[in-house]
């Protein structure tokens, strides 16, 4: 059966439209694709926490909990930033601009999802994982959505470490504990974060400028933004030789990301000669490819190394 309830609203066109909410419009809401890159580092760290598969249940739950608690983060996000999304044309057509659901639905919504996941966690997985799932919630939904996005340009950048969890709170699920290892992964999202979604800035600086978000190519100009890439790729290059030098990986881990570190060197150096949307753009889009990929990397070597 779907879910249908008419909603009145104002949209960014001046008059009142009449529109009817479709339960793809919730789903609208969850930020799927980025839901889904994330579950995919958390279920890297539940393999990578234990010599063994993670037991399937836990997994499951874990999963499903992480996942609706970050859908309620989105969603959060969406009716924090509704008038910003008005205003740019990447985002205009999301379900609050468009009139498809009030933020009064968006906010219930958020809530029912994001206490069943936290839910799950608590009751199914264990006690830490729901309490750091949480803490992610609120920092990404509350700290980074309602405050920092508005309030410096370095806002990705504290507010990332929200954004990078997934694969610490999928250790967590399966080992109970916090470890150093579960750390360093939470650590390579963190160093990751500031060159994807800066190349992503350079792209849509205009419309950063015109909803009046304080975006790094904003406040300080494209040369600097390029600059920036660059050095924080270099970061997040040494930042990713950690799990082998810490002997959490093997040669093959290495092998691959210095594969990965290499291209993305190059769009990084590419976008510092040329900041076209373009470029730029291509350069976001290999970032997000990359992230998977090094996970689905340390994966595999964590699994050569069992059965070898």
């Amino acid at each position: 059966m779907q879910l249908r309830e008419t909603v009145t609203v104002k949209a960014s066109n001046p008059k009142h439209w009449h529109f009817v909410t479709h339960w793809r419009d919730y789903l609208g809401l969850c930020k799927l694709k980025v839901v889904a890159v994330m579950l995919l580092t958390a279920a890297v760290g539940m393999c990578l926490a234990t010599v063994q598969l993670p037991p399937v249940a836990t997994v499951f739950w874990g999963l499903l909990g992480i996942g609706l608690a970050a859908s309620s983060a989105a969603a959060v996000n969406h009716v924090v930033d509704r008038h910003i999304d008005e205003k740019m044309a990447r985002t205009r057509y999301r379900p609050l601009p468009r009139g498809k659901v009030s933020h009064l639905q968006a906010l219930s919504f958020a809530a029912i999802v994001g206490s069943c996941g936290i839910a799950m966690l608590a009751l199914l997985v264990n006690p830490l994982t729901a309490w750091l799932t949480l803490a992610s919630l609120i920092g990404y939904a509350i700290i980074y959505s309602l405050w920092l996005k508005r309030a410096t340009p370095q806002n990705i950048v504290i507010g990332g470490i929200a954004g990078a969890a997934p694969p610490l709170l999928g250790w967590v699920a399966v080992s109970g504990t916090l470890e150093p290892h579960s750390l360093l992964l939470m650590l390579i999202i963190f160093a990751w974060t500031p060159p994807h979604f800066w190349s992503l800035c350079l792209a849509r600086k205009e419309d950063y400028r015109k909803a009046g978000v304080p975006m790094l190519p904003v406040t300080h100009g494209d040369h600097y933004t390029q600059l920036h890439i660059v050095l924080y790729t270099l970061l997040m290059i040494t930042t990713t030789a950690l799990p082998y030098l810490s002997q959490m990986s093997g040669l093959p881990y290495l092998i691959g990301v210095c594969l990965l570190n290499l291209r993305f060197l190059m769009w990084a150096l590419r976008v510092y000669r040329d900041a076209s949307p373009a470029t730029s753009m291509a350069m976001f889009r290999y970032s997000i490819t990359y992230i998977m990929l090094l996970f689905v990397v340390l994966l595999v070597d964590h699994y050569v190394i069992l059965w070898v």
